[in-house]
């Protein structure tokens, strides 16, 4: 990190500045090094903005992490406008790449609510980069040495920037995928199609926002074409084609006259689709256009929720359209399919036709962060929000989220919520593992989305994932072995690797979820492991027991008429022994003795209240109890079969499913 000592340039210029501006940008000078006088920039036809730059010093640099210049725009304007902030963008396009830190900017502006408008923004636009504002008065004036360091900590430590549940639609906060952005779009001027495939959350949307704006910066064209919009999958093959020459039509602001949606007949449609594309591509300059299809399932054979599409041939027509265009004129169009199932260009025939896009273009799924990849993205993330990560908490997070960015920043927000609110502070190891047991403790949904995809779409290659979390690896090997086709998709979508033979997990929170939930579901266990589980599942239902018995009565029959059946049924020794206990009391097995054939005889006296909850079959429910308890106490007298174990699972989740419902 090299040391730069507060001043400005001897070269400044800095006429174009008012006298109260440069006794702004003397005062900062005090703090910064002013390196540029910078000058001026127009947005739209009236507004003006001045602008200068400057480097932090050695200070700024260890709290911010920020070592470029930074952008610092004047707005003399009364009324603050959104817009103002295009000017950043402005200035940054002018400048060399690599000299301006475009994570931060300082805005100072004649209008004295900046601070609440700027913060008000901010909120609405978590992607938008850190801006620090500044009144006239507030550094034209006298301030204490530490009021600008705590104006910056405050705009940069405040917002939680892991948090992204939304694509990213900017290049601010986004990281790991430029390689693949410039594979698909050599592809593309190559005149080759490309297809992009990932589980929920791999960042596919986020990639397509790159690709377009990678485009656009060459002076490209590219169209967002969303399937799972009805607006597209509720129309027929035909005007389905209309409604893709509308978009491009729409998305480019074109001033054209194009065929109408009525000549897009069965008949006509592809003729005109032909027509209209060849004049769109006239009217912007011969470009060749990229499609892109986002969400390709939803108009999927056996997979859209539109039966034309689902069961229908409209899928076959529609791309042998696209396909026979595309073949016929050289870099008129390519396309790029996205999206979570590459069913549609892995399944041959379609109502026993060829399908048109089957190995007609290569496909790939998105792949998961390497550790420099993670450490790129977390490290300058987290310097912005004054969160120092150790070296070793990089290859940490790759190795137990299986570098699965979005799984990641959540976890790293999990952090950013438990460390010291003084900032900047250190995440060391002990932290990292306290974050990742919190996360993997409530965020269970976030797994269960990536997951979606295989327990909608791929239900055997999601059985094989719980055989192998729980150890049932005969069974997981039968699958591998009867079709490539299962452990093909579990491996491209990077939930699992492979060395040689042998298969394991790469995400391990997805691995403990799937051991969490199917933790009774293992085979061929030991003897030790058989009396632990009976033990924790016997545990874990006698306790809601007691609370539903106690819930139920109380509802029903009143607190002391509850308490004296419960009496009754215990008798004596018992029933005197706590006759003057409170029926909250009597239930707690810390001060009273109540069993869990108590319970089971409780609840089938008063059966009537309890069916409802625990179903008509009255005997089915003493049976079950019976095997619970039987098991329970048998545990350590003898060996426990396999058949045993297997009728005590069966009576056991019949139980828990009949209290998991009810609380």
């Amino acid at each position: 990190m090299t040391t730069t000592t507060p001043g400005l340039n001897t070269h400044l210029v800095l006429k174009h500045f008012t006298q109260e501006e440069k006794t702004i940008i003397c005062n900062l000078g005090k703090e910064w090094y002013v390196t540029s006088g910078g000058g001026k920039i127009g947005l739209g036809v009236a507004s003006q903005y001045k602008y200068f730059l400057m480097k932090p010093t050695a200070e700024y640099q260890t709290l911010f992490n920020i070592e470029r210049e930074i952008i610092v725009v004047f707005s003399d304007y009364e009324n603050f406008e959104p817009r103002t902030l295009d000017s950043f963008d402005k200035v940054v396009a002018l400048m060399q790449e690599l000299r301006i830190e475009k994570v931060c900017g300082i805005l100072i502006s004649k209008d004295n609510y900046i601070e609440s408008k700027i913060r008000q923004l901010l909120k609405s636009d978590p992607e938008h980069q850190a801006i620090v504002p500044f009144t006239y008065n507030e550094l034209a004036g006298k301030y204490d040495n530490f009021f600008i360091r705590n104006r910056f900590k405050e705009y940069f430590y405040s917002r939680d920037l892991f948090a992204f549940n939304s694509a990213l639609k900017k290049d601010l906060y986004f990281f790991g995928r430029t390689d693949l952005i410039h594979s698909i779009i050599n592809r593309h001027k190559s005149n080759e199609n490309s297809g992009l495939f990932g589980l929920r959350k791999t960042g596919k949307t986020s990639l397509i926002y790159g690709i377009q704006r990678a485009i656009k910066n060459n002076n490209g064209i590219s169209v967002f074409l969303d399937c799972q919009l009805p607006s597209f999958h509720v129309k027929r093959w035909n005007k389905a084609l209309k409604h893709v020459i509308d978009e491009i039509k729409s998305q480019n602001s074109l001033q054209i006259i194009l065929k109408k949606e009525s000549d897009y007949t069965e008949e006509d449609a592809a003729t005109n689709f032909e027509k209209d594309l060849i004049k769109i591509f006239k009217k912007l300059g011969s470009k060749n256009i990229l499609l892109i299809f986002d969400e390709i399932e939803h108009i999927t054979p056996g997979i859209s929720l539109s039966q034309h599409w689902k069961t229908g041939n409209d899928f076959i027509l529609f791309w042998q359209t696209l396909r026979s265009l595309f073949q016929k004129h050289d870099n008129l169009f390519s396309y790029l399919l996205v999206g979570t199932n590459p069913k549609s260009v892995e399944t041959p025939f379609i109502n026993g036709v060829d399908n048109p896009i089957f190995n007609q273009l290569p496909h790939e799924y998105i792949q998961p962060f390497d550790v420099p990849q993670t450490k790129d993205m977390i490290r300058r993330i987290g310097s912005v929000m004054g969160l120092k990560f150790d070296e070793t908490i990089y290859s940490k997070l790759t190795e137990d989220f299986g570098g699965h960015p979005f799984l990641m920043r959540n976890v790293c927000s999990v952090i950013n919520k438990i460390v010291p609110k003084e900032r900047p502070t250190r995440v060391d190891k002990n932290i990292y593992e306290k974050g990742k047991e919190i996360f993997n403790q409530n965020d269970n949904a976030y797994i269960e989305m990536i997951l979606s995809v295989l327990k909608e779409h791929y239900n055997d290659e999601y059985e094989m994932l719980k055989f192998l979390a729980v150890g049932n690896l005969e069974l997981f090997n039968e699958f591998a072995k009867y079709s490539k086709e299962y452990t093909n998709h579990l491996l491209g979508y990077n939930i699992l690797d492979q060395n040689s033979e042998l298969y394991f997990f790469k995400i391990e929170s997805v691995k403990q979820y799937l051991i969490n939930l199917n933790k009774y579901k293992k085979l061929k266990l030991t003897l030790k492991e058989k009396q632990n589980e009976i033990s924790e599942r016997r545990n874990e239902i006698e306790p809601k027991l007691r609370i539903i018995i106690r819930t139920v009565l109380v509802s029903n029959k009143g607190e002391n008429d509850a308490k004296q059946k419960v009496l009754n049924l215990m008798g004596d020794p018992r029933k005197s022994k706590y006759y003057s206990f409170t029926l909250k009391d009597i239930f707690n097995p810390n001060k009273s003795e109540i069993y869990f054939e108590d319970l089971r005889k409780i609840i089938t006296k008063e059966w009537a209240f309890f069916e409802n909850i625990f179903g008509r079959d009255k005997e089915g429910f003493n049976t079950h109890m019976a095997a619970i308890n039987k098991y329970r106490a048998d545990t350590h007298a003898k060996d426990i079969s396999d058949q045993d174990m297997e009728y005590f699972r069966v009576c056991a989740t019949k139980i828990e499913n009949h209290i998991n419902d009810f609380i």
